[in-house]
């Protein structure tokens, strides 16, 4: 059996020895992939460098970058569907100490559940957003855990995000609530809040001119995924996972018409979200 860790890193030469530094690696039973996904930087390097020659640890450098193929890539390809249970977390993120037999014990203990979702530790938000965690059963793609039963499921069924989805975690939630159905099997307690696991992101500092980038970026995917979740919860009220499409960009041109920027400065992402879709729909 034993358990996988998918670790997702786009460009994180900064950060990925940090990751991995903050990772139980020599923890047994344990096969730890590093996807290092449509990198330009030396993160491959940097992250074979912090393996160290571990056996357990595979560095994977593939040439096309999106976080949502990846995880494709990664559970229908690199898993075996033995797993206990499969951990995801994103290459730029600190694991707290204990929080992956926190996330296994949880999922042990209720045999339920599809999913563990890690919680966020750092940042002047942190707190809410553990409170909305906890209400809403949602995931963060810093750090959640699958059991290895929902790992299975989704592979015997072959399904798969969309690739150009912006962020696993929301999909992924919605897939773990419903047991892979529509939205009418919603059941929240099979997703629960992990109060022993949790990360710590890199905040955005004014000491760090190299965040804002990564925020200006960041805010302009919030948007994207501000939309294109309109499209999945659309999908997923009336089909379910079946219904989606290898790619959303197939679904702009029905759905670009119906949409306008949001008022004030959310509308300034908005405006750059809305342009980048019309161009991926052709």
């Amino acid at each position: 059996m034993g358990v996988a860790v998918a670790i997702f890193a786009h460009q994180e030469e900064r950060r990925i020895a940090l990751c991995l530094a903050s990772l139980p690696l020599d923890r047994p039973d344990t096969c730890f992939h590093v996807l290092v996904n449509g990198t330009t930087d030396a993160t491959v390097e940097r992250a074979r460098a912090a393996a160290g020659g571990r056996a357990n640890i595979i560095v994977h450098d593939i040439a096309q970058g999106g976080k949502s193929r990846t995880w494709n890539h990664a559970v229908h390809t690199l898993l075996t569907g033995d797993e206990e249970a499969v951990i995801f977390l994103d290459g730029d993120a600190e694991i707290v100490a204990g929080s992956f037999d926190a996330l296994l014990a949880d999922l042990a203990a209720h045999p339920h559940a599809n999913a563990a979702a890690g919680m966020p530790m750092n940042g002047r938000m942190a707190e809410a957003y553990r409170r909305g965690l906890r209400a809403e059963g949602g995931l963060f793609g810093d750090l959640y855990a699958l059991s290895g039963r929902f790992v299975a499921a989704i592979r015997a069924r072959g399904l798969r995000l969309p690739d150009d989805l912006i962020g696993d975690d929301g999909l992924v939630a919605a897939w773990a609530h419903t047991d892979l159905k529509d939205d009418s099997h919603w059941v929240h307690d099979r997703v629960l809040a992990c109060e022993g696991a949790g990360f710590i992101a890199e905040q955005v500092s004014l000491a760090r001119p190299a965040t804002w980038a990564m925020q200006y970026k960041r805010l302009i995917n919030y948007s994207v995924r501000f939309f294109q979740n309109r499209i999945v919860s659309d999908i997923m009220t009336r089909e379910g996972p079946s219904g989606l499409p290898a790619r959303l960009s197939s679904l702009y041109g029905e759905w670009l018409p119906r949409w306008r920027p949001r008022p004030g400065l959310t509308g300034w992402f908005d405006r750059k979200a809305l342009a980048r879709m019309r161009a991926a729909a052709g």
